[in-house]
């Protein structure tokens, strides 16, 4: 088993006993702390007292819902930067879409192989440890990466890891479109089938409310993808 200085730690929320003894296998194979439970009415005790660097959630428990505990955690300033993988059978488009509005970072369907889902979680955690770049400013918008801070129209949002980094994207390069393929790449650093197009479409849905008055900046073209509209000041 290798020991990493600083091992990554991850929640397993599953009823189902024996994924959750095969996740903790593959994981703790890689040098992961596991941290398990088997209902919903467990999760937010253990967010709370164990602050896990990533939630594998399945999207069907006995008791509450996958999507009302996403949302609960998402709610959470104190947990709400906390990635989470919803783990499910269901499989349709739809099903996907609501669990990334629910506020999901990616969403991974039973069967699946548990080295692809380690392979996942790491490249989250290189994803979001990570260096952002400089303060960026436009005209209605300013991020600070260092300070993970977003102000719209002067007045201060809050967005998860996600959000922020399509974010970023779009405003390091004011005006340009980049393409959903673009964006999947860059922000999930990944080409897999599983994470659609729409994937992009829900976590702007998302930001776009959360902008408030500058929703309008990020401009949507049609059957290609997003740009940032800026009439000037560029990076600061």
């Amino acid at each position: 088993m290798k020991t990493p200085a600083n091992p990554c730690k991850v929640l397993v929320v599953d009823d189902e006993r024996d994924i959750v003894n095969l996740v903790r296998y593959n994981f703790e194979k890689e040098g992961y702390q596991i941290i398990s439970c088997y209902d919903g009415a467990s999760v937010m005790n253990l967010v709370w007292d164990n602050r896990p660097d990533v939630i594998i959630l399945d999207l069907m428990l006995p008791d509450r819902s996958g999507y009302t505990i996403c949302k609960e955690i998402k709610a959470d300033p104190s947990t709400r930067d906390i990635p989470i993988i919803m783990l499910t059978a269901r499989s349709s488009e739809q099903d996907r879409i609501t669990g990334f509005e629910s506020g999901a970072e990616d969403y991974v369907v039973k069967p699946f192989s548990p080295r692809e889902l380690v392979l996942r979680v790491k490249a989250m955690m290189g994803r979001l440890r990570k260096p952002l770049n400089e303060v960026i400013e436009t005209d209605r918008l300013k991020l600070i990466p260092d300070e993970f801070r977003v102000y719209a129209d002067g007045e201060e949002v809050t967005l998860t890891q996600i959000e922020f980094r399509i974010l970023t994207m779009l405003a390091a390069h004011p005006n340009v479109v980049k393409t959903r393929e673009q964006i999947l790449s860059g922000v999930w650093e990944s080409d897999a089938e599983e994470i659609l197009d729409r994937t992009v479409d829900a976590h702007v849905k998302r930001l776009r409310s959360k902008l408030g008055p500058a929703r309008d900046c990020v401009e949507t073209v049609r059957g290609i993808g997003y740009r940032l509209v800026s009439n000037g000041r560029g990076n600061s």
